[in-house]
């Protein structure tokens, strides 16, 4: 099954067709609506679903990056999973996309894992209470949907499984502030919180995105700005890669874990310690040599790879109510 994202161009997701045309053409239905939270924002929420004569075999929430949004390449994403048999769901973070907030600023993650798991609790309750769902989740998506399953402890519906792609579980040292700046970072962020002071080693897109006409995509986003971390965000983050290397041992859920073997953001090391050391009966470790943070940016043959990959065990585990059976993979 073709990924959608080889519809798109530099310019658009949709290519030269209208989003509607896209969403018929993939066999798919599209709807939205923005959502209040309990910190008065408007935080955007969309889904999608298979058309007929296709039933739904299970539900899917998507969990963005930094930066990023549910509108642009992830959106294609949730076309491909839907076409796949699942109503796939998605919502802005706070200040990214479409939702109200400080662009690009979380200086505490927990307030979105809160929205999160609000969203997506209503949304399974209001759309498909009896389906298994999953998580799917990319970059510092993935320590997002990681903290979502570390949450549930008081007896509420549990995920069926979480996809992590290129998960955000160690900020690699080829990416991160140079030495001294990183030690000063939360001076930085008591001081001067939003101020974009924070250098990295490279832009974002230009270490994610292999394929040149997928980087100008990625930048082509109205609501996109390539700009350096915010000092609270930068400092939030790396104490959130602590948290959850602290935590991997409590890690029971269903993993799927993906991640391109030269990713230079996200430290593939770390992924490979949470394979070693969640306790999740259910894991598989896929590193893909070669292959960049951003999936999605390889070549056609690479994305057929990584997300046929994603496709077929995401349907084992919906077809089976959730498996339980140990599957590692290196």
């Amino acid at each position: 099954m073709l990924h959608p994202v080889e519809d798109a161009d530099e310019r658009s997701p949709f290519g030269s067709l209208s989003a509607d045309d896209f969403y018929a053409r993939h066999s798919v239905t599209h709807d939205s609506e923005f959502i209040t939270n309990s910190r008065g924002l408007k935080l955007f929420t969309q889904w999608w679903m298979p058309s007929a004569p296709i039933k739904p075999i299970g539900v899917i929430a998507i969990v963005h990056g930094f930066t990023g949004e549910s509108s642009w390449f992830i959106q294609l994403t949730a076309v491909h999973f839907t076409k796949a048999g699942f109503i796939t769901c998605a919502i802005d973070h706070q200040g990214h996309g479409f939702s109200e907030g400080l662009q690009y600023h979380i200086p505490d993650i927990n307030p979105v894992v809160d929205d999160c798991i609000s969203f997506f609790d209503s949304f399974r309750d209001r759309h498909a209470p009896s389906l298994p769902s999953f998580l799917y989740a990319e970059s510092l998506g993935g320590a997002i949907a990681l903290l979502i399953t570390l949450r549930r402890t008081d007896g509420s519906r549990p995920w069926n499984g979480v996809v992590l792609n290129g998960a955000m579980c160690g900020i690699s040292a080829k990416f991160k502030p140079p030495w001294p700046l990183e030690h000063f970072l939360s001076l930085a962020a008591a001081l001067i919180p939003t101020w974009r002071v924070i250098p990295t080693r490279g832009s974002i897109p230009e270490v994610s995105f292999k394929v040149d006409w997928k980087r100008k995509l990625a930048v082509a986003s109205p609501r996109r700005v390539v700009a350096r971390p915010r000092a609270a965000t930068a400092q939030e983050l790396m104490r959130v890669c602590r948290e959850l290397q602290e935590r991997f041992d409590e890690v029971e859920v269903p993993l799927l874990i993906a991640h391109g073997g030269d990713d230079v953001i996200c430290d593939p090391a770390c992924v490979e310690e949470l394979y070693r050391r969640a306790a999740s009966k259910d894991k598989t470790l896929k590193i893909y040599p070669g292959m960049w943070h951003q999936l999605i940016g390889e070549p056609k043959e690479n994305v057929e790879l990584v997300f046929g990959d994603m496709v077929k065990w995401l349907q084992s585990r919906a077809g089976g109510g959730g498996s339980t059976t140990a599957a590692g993979e290196e």
